[in-house]
């Protein structure tokens, strides 16, 4: 039974993850289906068009703490050694929490983009890159005035300070992966991009 906590942890962090905050929160203070409504996504940037700046800062706090929450809980534990977890638990554990909110099991597995929930999971296993891509993303968005353009530079931005900072190892592909999902969920974004019928960035 060595590998129950490290399945119940990752079981916990999808279902944490898998809490659409964004739709829980439009559908108790405005009576609305955020799915049916703007972009269709859960995230804080489509909430905040939605239902206003406070809706969207309040979604974006709690999909940042789902991502966090889990990471912390497995240093929580090898810290004041409950558990030996094998190397790659702790990546899983980020990845299924970022994987819970894309593909909710709440939402018929529809759920948001992943951007805040990634950076909440990635903080404590790379802050430095986190940090880096959080200041790209504010400059980018700045510039072009467009979130999604933002939210993919940052995406990228972690994968590739992880590869010109640190060796290849179980972290870049964490990062990959992270990266990959976030673009695959941007599509949509991408081809409104190409076709210039993005919308700019909330004021």
């Amino acid at each position: 039974m060595k590998l129950f906590p490290d399945i119940a942890l990752i079981l916990f962090a999808y279902l944490l993850g898998a809490i659409p905050f964004g739709y829980i929160f439009t559908r108790k203070y405005l009576g609305k289906n955020i799915l049916e409504l703007g972009s269709g996504n859960i995230g804080s940037t489509n909430v905040e068009r939605i239902g206003g700046k406070k809706l969207g800062i309040l979604t974006q706090i709690c999909d940042v703490s789902k991502g966090l929450i889990p990471v912390l809980l497995v240093y929580f534990l090898i810290i004041n050694d409950t558990y030996s977890f094998g190397d790659y638990c702790i990546y899983l554990v980020a990845l299924a929490t970022i994987i819970g909110h894309d593909f909710s099991v709440f939402l018929k597995l529809k759920g948001g983009k992943g951007v805040n929930t990634t950076l909440g999971a990635s903080v404590l296993l790379a802050p430095v890159a986190v940090g880096i891509s959080i200041l790209i993303y504010f400059l980018v968005k700045w510039k072009y005035k467009t979130v999604s353009i933002g939210s993919i530079v940052l995406a990228l931005t972690l994968l590739v300070f992880e590869l010109i900072s640190h060796k290849v190892g179980l972290l870049f592909y964490y990062l990959l992966i992270c990266t990959a999902l976030i673009l695959v969920k941007h599509i949509p974004n991408i081809k409104r991009l190409l076709n210039k019928t993005e919308p700019t960035a909330v004021a």
